[in-house]
């Protein structure tokens, strides 16, 4: 999937212009994140959002190498060398590329932008390049970066991010949003991830018991379920990153009739999960943004935002790249 330049006369071995486009979404944090008893296996399962991030390449550069736009954006730069690395000749490796990544996805917050990046940027440049980029071959990529979230599949998904193995499509869920807030500050993964986890065998056991819980809930649709694993998997979480506003958060939850509460469990955010189908959805997300308001009042974190979570078409999720939809009026910040 890519384009050439404007038809025009060339000089004889001069190579066209390609141009590919790749696009990810990100995440509200995970719905769970622990690790099992096998092999101590560090494990997430996503919350997939209406966040993106799009990622440009066209070959050729002035300097003749590959440069990123914006310029902070170095991991994408590398994947990007490294995919040059492996293209068939002839499709502009040698004249290099610019790689621009744009994104609405906050940083170091724990919504996976940086997950996001490098999807979108493997999907672009394979594009331009003439490298397929099944799943399998960007998580062997992205295994050479950083920890990945599971963005690169179209489902909600149990992944090993340490080790960027998918261990499960679990399927998709009804729509929810998410009113969310930020604590404030950032998280780098790479860091986060280094720390070593105080796990006992029955906190190993009690994620497995959640892993199977939850894989049931989104067979079956079961939101409050769903909710009830978020919210112990967060509670469980706050040895490894506390977060403040937790029970706050929870008692909000319980006011406006929420499912529970999701948090980035590498980051600094915190959300109310609603669902976006129940006939009572405007009423509770207005309460629940307005209470999340009060209680941030004129926190470093900034204001609430409300995430609409993705519904895929396919139950068993498809492989495929998801097309960034606009997000609903009245979505965004308050």
């Amino acid at each position: 999937m890519y384009e050439e330049a404007a038809a025009r006369p060339r000089p004889p071995g001069r190579e066209p212009v390609r141009t590919g486009v790749g696009t990810a979404f990100g995440t509200f944090g995970e719905l769970l994140q622990g690790q099992l008893p096998e092999g101590d296996r560090d494990f997430l399962v996503t919350l997939p959002v209406a966040r993106w991030t799009m990622a440009t390449f066209r070959t050729g550069s002035a300097s003749g190498g590959i440069e990123v736009r914006p310029a902070h954006k170095t991991k994408a730069l590398r994947l990007a060398r490294m995919i040059a690395e492996e293209a068939p000749p002839g499709v502009g490796r040698a004249r290099g590329g610019v790689l621009t990544v744009s994104s609405v996805i906050p940083e170091g917050k724990g919504l996976a932008s940086s997950s996001a990046d490098l999807v979108a940027t493997a999907r672009a440049v394979g594009r331009a390049l003439g490298v397929p980029m099944p799943p399998a071959r960007i998580e062997r990529l992205l295994s050479r970066i950083e920890p990945t979230d599971g963005v690169l599949y179209s489902a909600i998904v149990a992944f090993h991010h340490r080790t960027v193995r998918l261990r499960a499509v679990l399927g998709a869920l009804p729509a929810m949003a998410v009113v969310g807030i930020d604590e404030g500050g950032s998280v780098d993964t790479v860091d986060f991830n280094r720390v070593p986890k105080p796990f006992t065998p029955a906190d190993r056991r009690a994620y497995a018991d959640l892993l199977g819980r939850l894989t049931e809930a989104v067979r079956t649709h079961d939101l409050a379920e769903a909710g009830r694993v978020a919210t112990r998997s967060a509670l469980m979480n706050q040895r490894l990153r506390f977060k403040r506003s937790l029970d706050p958060m929870r008692a909000i939850c319980c006011e406006v009739g929420g499912l529970g509460v999701a948090v980035g469990h590498s980051g600094t955010t915190l959300g109310i999960l609603l669902d976006a189908t129940d006939p009572s959805y405007t009423r509770r997300v207005t309460a629940a943004a307005q209470a999340c308001g009060e209680l941030t009042g004129g926190a470093p974190g900034g204001g609430v935002e409300v995430y609409r979570t993705l519904s895929f078409r396919t139950a068993g999720g498809s492989l495929s790249e998801p097309v960034p939809v606009s997000e609903p009026v009245g979505e965004g910040a308050w």
